[in-house]
């Protein structure tokens, strides 16, 4: 802190530290440091004259208020922290935004990790996250049994997994079944009469549950094995073509895919129409997110759409209720889905 006795050290402690304080705005402000907290905390509770000094202050010096430090007198950091497996071309995007603009509207600000799919990563994030006790977690994705799951519960910490299901979520859960949507899939692909079906999917778990539930939706219906092309971590529109090329290469009668994302479907679609394979007459293609540009590729793209802005608005809600001290009525809730039937099915 400045020595307001002594400009001379105020004026070289400023220099070392690198940053105004609360005294510096209270001096500038003709002020007692009280008095200027209040105006930036609560501005109510001071006179407009007082309010008007201590803004100009504050102006003048650039100060930035210690938020850390009001944190711990109130035990409330504003802060929600949230951990998702990516941002970039992603079905996550819309919910990302809505939780944003959601938790700014009241207050809030969000600290967002991106996990890239790795549960190492993701537990990491968490570990750092913990420790910087935020009013609130969100996940995209259910938190697996392990030290960051167990760590998570003990901090008390209000939490919020979606994009999932599950009958013992951590604290809170707003999702959908992925077990459903594979067998929706399955029966969207089948009405059309198609008969000899392929998955493409990334190595991601939850993909692999909508493959899984797809393959036995194919299976009870009486018809051959699905053909499977797992692309690893790769989730591009090449992979999607470098599948496609696979498939013809194993079955080259495949009529229906089905794949773990939009953009892996748009790479199947490109590769087919490269190849002169008509689709929906030749070949139907169907993906999962419902991406913004889906629908105006050519064909448009039929998908599996899940309105993440209400996940992303119910989970601000839901978390900022539980900072300040209130009960969420119903702490598990099944957003569902819907299958989008555009031209490439």
């Amino acid at each position: 802190m400045p020595n307001e006795t002594n400009p001379a050290a105020a004026k070289k402690s400023r220099r070392s530290s690198g940053a105004m304080t609360l005294q510096d705005v209270a001096k500038l402000a003709g002020v007692a440091p009280i008095t200027a907290s209040r105006a930036i905390n609560t501005p109510a509770s001071v006179s407009a004259e007082v309010l008007h000094k201590v803004l100009a202050a504050v102006e003048k010096t650039g100060y930035v208020p210690n938020r850390m430090a009001g944190s711990l007198a109130s035990s409330r950091s504003r802060m929600i922290a949230a951990v998702v497996p990516s941002t970039v071309m992603s079905v996550f995007v819309e919910t990302v935004e809505t939780l944003n603009n959601t938790l700014f509207d009241a207050g809030y600000q969000l600290m967002l990790g991106q996990s890239s799919y790795s549960v190492e990563r993701e537990e990491a994030l968490l570990e750092a996250v913990i420790g910087r006790r935020p009013d609130g977690i969100f996940l995209a994705g259910i938190l697996q049994p392990g030290r960051a799951r167990t760590r998570l519960m003990a901090s008390g910490i209000p939490v919020v997994e979606s994009w999932d299901l599950t009958q013992t979520p951590i604290d809170m859960l707003i999702g959908f079944s992925h077990l459903a949507i594979g067998r929706a899939a399955a029966k969207h692909l089948l009405d059309k009469g198609r008969k000899r079906f392929a998955l493409v999917l990334a190595g991601d778990e939850r993909a692999a549950r909508r493959a899984s539930s797809f393959t036995e939706a194919v299976a009870a219906a009486g018809l051959e094995d699905v053909f499977t092309v797992n692309v690893g971590d790769s989730r591009t529109l090449k992979s999607g073509r470098n599948a496609f090329i696979k498939i013809l290469t194993q079955i080259p009668k495949t009529d229906a895919i089905f794949c773990s994302s939009d953009l892996l479907a748009m790479g199947v679609v490109t590769e087919a129409k490269a190849r002169g394979i008509n689709v929906p007459k030749d070949l139907s293609v169907m993906g999962f997110g419902d991406v913004p540009f889906g629908a105006d590729i050519e064909p448009a793209l039929s998908t599996v759409r899940i309105n993440g802005g209400d996940i992303g608005r119910m989970a601000a809600r839901y978390l900022i209720d539980r900072a300040e001290g209130k009960t969420v009525e119903k702490p598990i809730v099944d957003i569902g889905f819907s299958i989008i039937e555009r031209a490439s099915t």
